[in-house]
């Protein structure tokens, strides 16, 4: 359900008490890669900083992520300390630094002066120009994929992809992100989910940016308006799981499992048996910050751990939830 659907739903006010803390902030700047966990980081319209700005794409431009490429789950990606700094600028001296089993350290500039510019890149329904990190990282990826690949870079200079404006405000932004700036869960949900796993699975197969604790399993999904310490977001739907989370992130092995039993217990047949998308799995939700608010501007947009989790408004059901 939607903005623009034909029903209101129902939201129950909550007292503004904690209802959890935060306790996981993650961001991810190559699309797929491996993510890096921070005790704080800045928060800007499009998710956390860095967040997807770069993604590796075929020899056809389509982006390629751990669906095709499970390898991808291999490739760590280094930022130094101060680019988490708020007001911190790259300077020609800045690297991001690609490792992977089997390959010597990639550098790739935070600041370059002169980007070439690679036509027809492709995510999903969006289609663009994008900035390209050159032979040295085209060849890296390639060779470590085995197939011809480049590394792009957003383009802000032209480019802006708007999220889907019949779950929240079209003027929300993101870069290579699927859907929307920030991925919620908790660790009561995957505490739940592990209980029901012959082998419990870690929190990096579901990909969140920001991990709470403190609440009932599965809370979040009828969380609607939330504060995290002083800043709103507004939690906008229900996030429908692909297969990446079926990836070992320590081996980048396909298996089965979470999906097979989140199919028995998170199903949209199970959760929302009235609504559409029976056949999808559920875990977490899509998320974004309310960086238009006036309390949300100025100095020291920085999301931190410990930060408390304050729940304004949700849905009495998951029937009335978007998703």
């Amino acid at each position: 359900m939607g903005v623009g659907s034909s029903s209101t739903p129902t939201l129950v006010t909550e007292l503004a008490s904690p209802e959890a803390k935060v306790t996981g902030i993650f961001t991810y700047p190559i699309k797929s890669c491996r993510g890096i966990s921070l005790p704080h980081a800045p928060l800007t319209p499009f998710g956390f900083r860095w967040d997807r700005q770069w993604v590796v794409v075929n020899s056809k431009g389509r982006a390629r992520s751990q669906r095709v490429e499970p390898k991808l789950a291999l490739v760590e990606v280094e930022l130094p300390p101060e680019a988490f700094l708020e007001h911190w600028k790259p300077t020609t001296d800045s690297f991001m630094v690609v490792k992977a089993p089997g390959m010597e350290p990639l550098k790739v500039c935070l600041n370059k002066q002169q980007y070439d510019v690679v036509d027809d890149i492709g995510l999903w329904e969006w289609t663009g120009p994008a900035w390209d990190e050159g032979a040295e990282a085209s060849k890296w990826f390639s060779d470590y994929l085995g197939s011809p690949c480049r590394l792009v870079r957003f383009n802000t200079d032209s480019q802006v992809r708007n999220v889907d404006p019949r779950y929240v405000d079209g003027q929300q932004r993101i870069f290579f992100t699927d859907g929307y700036p920030f991925l919620l869960a908790s660790q009561e949900s995957l505490d739940a989910l592990n209980k029901l796993l012959e082998e419990p699975i870690p929190m990096n197969r579901f990909r969140p940016n920001i991990l709470v604790e403190g609440c009932e399993p599965y809370a979040e999904d009828l969380w609607r308006d939330i504060k995290i310490s002083r800043f709103s977001f507004q939690c906008v739907k229900l996030c429908a799981r692909c297969k990446i989370p079926q990836v070992n992130q320590e081996t980048a092995i396909y298996g089965t499992e979470p999906t097979e039993t989140l199919m028995k217990v998170r199903s949209g047949h199970v959760l929302r048996p009235n609504q559409n998308n029976k056949n999808k799995v559920y875990f977490g939700q899509k998320t974004v910050w309310n960086w238009k608010d006036s309390s949300a501007k100025g100095d020291g947009n920085m999301l931190k751990l410990g930060d408390p989790v304050y729940i304004i408004k949700k849905y009495p059901s998951l029937e009335e939830a978007a998703a």
